[in-house]
């Protein structure tokens, strides 16, 4: 697989970057810059060596039409402050305003082209529109770097066809990425324990299908857990159900028992009368959750049970917070897992989207984790076993 250094001397060279900047905004703030944070050793390695070096990336979803509330003008500002120098931004993608500021790159230069997915070229379906798209973006440079992990399981213009027409590498954060997943999926160090989260079974089903197979043990919380306790007959009140998913928890139980994967539920619950209400918040028992009460995170018994399970891994991989971490009577069951993650000895791996974001806004030091991923679907595709599209268009020969 190409690295930046297949690209040979970049000095003068226009380089395309896809970056993940897809940040959370409120407002034109920056609530949590990791994902910048996490791109800018790349832009700055190509600016360094004296290419000109355009940045693409999305945030949110806009539909495929400006949206100011979408652009990134406050994401080109913050990558300026942590690469310490000017970075231009361009107020269209592939238009004038593009063009122009590309042109005006100087070598080492850095500049930002706003929100790829203000033109629809980037998320079609279509093949010809996503071509079209893609072959205006590839006219602006002279190389091509993937390094969003985050969009690298989209078949999409900036991300899949950008690099057939342009010679492409690999920048090193997808590097570090996928490198840390083959080790989750590739001989193991064990025991391995995977910890799953997050509201719904549905959007594991794919890799506790493929971690089965893999894993030692399986702890589950979140509001996936409910539709595990529903499966075993439990009453679970106004909790996060998935009916439609009661079959499918029980086959997973059933499995595990005959691979000896040993999965472990909640064995307690924190409870209130409704969302986010912390003053009617108490502990119930996972088998006593009253029909009146939403079940908003795990007890504290099952979370030092969670911290015990972990005690000895030696590879961990967490997706999915065990809580509404968000609010403070909530946050315990997130709290001890991330705290558990912080002993391990051996590989710790929090798969991304809202468990990384839980690791920052807890106020957990990032550097106490083996690898905090930036892309949290695009784990969790890679560990169901799925081509990821961004990945094997670097790989075609």
């Amino acid at each position: 697989m190409s690295d930046i250094a297949s690209l040979g001397d970049l000095a003068g060279k226009r380089v395309l970057v896809r970056s993940d900047l897809n940040v959370p905004l409120d407002g034109t703030t920056i609530t949590d810059d990791g994902r910048i944070r996490a791109s800018v050793p790349t832009i700055k390695q190509l600016s360094d060596a004296g290419a000109r070096v355009i940045v693409t990336a999305h945030l949110g979803r806009p539909d495929g039409a400006p949206d100011p509330a979408f652009s990134l003008a406050p994401v080109a500002a913050r990558l300026g402050e942590l690469l310490g120098r000017p970075v231009a931004f361009a107020t269209d993608t592939v238009g004038e305003s593009a063009a122009s500021t590309v042109a005006a790159l100087a070598d080492g230069d850095v500049a930002v082209l706003e929100n790829v997915r203000f033109n629809e070229g980037e998320t079609s379906k279509d093949d010809d529109v996503r071509a079209s798209f893609a072959g205006q973006l590839a006219q602006l440079a002279d190389a091509f770097v993937s390094d969003g992990f985050g969009v690298v399981h989209r078949k999409q213009a900036s991300v899949y066809d950008v690099a057939l027409r342009l010679p492409s590498a690999m920048g090193g954060l997808v590097a570090t990425e996928i490198d840390v997943l083959r080790r989750l999926t590739v001989d193991p160090a064990r025991p391995y324990v995977v910890v799953l989260g997050g509201s719904k079974v549905s959007d594991k089903l794919g890799v506790i299908d493929n971690l089965l197979e893999k894993a030692d043990k399986l702890l589950i919380g979140g509001g996936m857990v409910f539709t595990f306790l529903k499966a075993q007959g439990h009453e679970v009140g106004k909790s996060l159900l998935e009916e439609d998913q009661l079959d499918t928890c029980l086959r997973y139980l059933t499995e595990a028992a005959e691979r000896g994967v040993e999965i472990v539920l909640p064995t307690d619950i924190v409870v209130a009368d409704s969302f986010g209400d912390e003053a009617s918040a108490r502990v119930v028992a996972a088998d006593a959750i009253p029909a009146d009460s939403l079940g908003l995170d795990i007890g504290p018994d099952s979370a030092a049970a969670f911290a015990a399970a972990l005690g000895d891994a030696r590879t961990v991989f967490w997706n999915g917070p065990m809580g509404v971490f968000e609010v403070a009577a909530f946050a315990g069951g997130t709290r001890a897992v991330a705290e558990a993650l912080t002993r391990i000895d051996g590989l710790s791996v929090v798969g991304g989207g809202d468990s990384a974001a839980a690791v920052r806004q807890l106020g957990f030091d990032e550097a106490a984790f083996g690898h905090i991923s930036t892309g949290g679907g695009a784990s969790l595709e890679y560990l169901e076993g799925k081509e990821l599209p961004g990945i094997a268009v670097l790989e075609r020969e």
